[in-house]
């Protein structure tokens, strides 16, 4: 994308989030429908395992926000509590359930944290740019571990409440967390190259520790789905109104089908496979989108 066309001029860099960029790998059309379309298209009803782990998230966030003589762990379970939001649960039965089966996991996931140990930052939203692209995104947990043998590192924590268990193949080749780490290191001038996914309803850990190698992949990698997604909203702009816009943002149906925000508007979509309902995500054996999933397990 070259700016108003002059020759010598600087490219401009494309902005994005991790999320923007899986988004094209998954599925064009769901990208434009995402982040293209004018009026934006309009959405399916919400998520249980979205308000869930949303529920959890912010529990957490505002547990370390608290002074630290109030970081108890009956204080994480009463913003479980205040903060639960009850959209996309079946009934009211099936929303009681599942908040107290967190505030049991998030009292449980703090009893085994140092209210003293403070994090380098809570959702904190890092960004970084090369020539390419100017990428953002917001970590749940930055932690500041000085431990022996790594002094003041950095280490960027993701936590993750599907009940759908990963590996640490998937803290290792998450793009997400690689970008975090960049970003991090880069506006905190430290190093990190540590990342964590705290999956909580099993208490499991699981960890990666990137070389300076495996990041610049990761960089690359980025830059390389970003520049797909700038060529394809510079064509979408070049679509006349009215006109379908397929060909540049065709779907790519599969079984994730069912659980897309605008399975509704897609006919293709919806041949891929039934509907999920809005709760399906809360089954241990249904592994939701965004269900990435402490014994420890650790990679290298």
């Amino acid at each position: 994308m070259e700016q108003l066309g002059f020759d010598g001029m600087p490219r401009r860099l494309y902005s994005c989030t991790p999320t923007r960029l899986s988004t094209w790998l998954d599925c064009p059309r769901r990208y434009r429908m995402s982040y293209l379309d004018r009026p934006p298209a309009a959405k399916g009803p919400p998520w249980a395992h979205n308000s869930l782990g949303a529920s959890v998230h912010n529990a957490l966030a505002g547990w370390w926000r608290l002074p630290r003589r109030e970081r108890t762990v009956p204080a994480a379970g009463d913003l479980l509590d205040s903060g639960w939001i009850g959209d996309g649960f079946a009934d009211e039965a099936q929303s009681v359930a599942h908040r107290r089966r967190c505030r049991e996991m998030v009292e449980g996931y703090v009893a085994g944290l140092d209210p003293a140990a403070e994090p380098a930052g809570v959702e904190r939203t890092v960004a970084t740019r090369t020539d390419v692209i100017a990428v953002s995104g917001r970590i749940d947990r930055l932690d500041d571990r000085r431990t022996a043998g790594r002094p003041g590192e950095l280490v960027v924590v993701d936590y993750k409440t599907g009940r759908y268990r990963l590996t640490v193949d998937d803290a290792r080749s998450s793009l997400a967390l690689a970008l975090y780490a960049l970003a991090a290191g880069r506006v905190l001038r430290r190093p990190c190259s540590r990342v964590e996914l705290h999956h909580l309803p099993s208490g499991s850990v699981l960890r990666w520790d990137h070389s300076e190698q495996s990041l610049a992949r990761q960089l690359r990698r980025a830059e390389d789905i970003a520049a797909e997604c700038a060529a394809a909203d510079e064509r979408f702009k070049a679509i006349p109104a009215g006109a379908p816009a397929d060909e540049a943002f065709p779907p790519r149906p599969g079984p994730g089908c069912g659980w897309c925000d605008y399975r509704a508007q897609c006919p293709e979509g919806m041949a891929a496979g039934p509907a999920r309902r809005p709760w399906d995500g809360l089954a241990a054996d249904e592994p939701a989108p965004g269900h990435a999933a402490l014994h420890s397990l650790s990679g290298s």
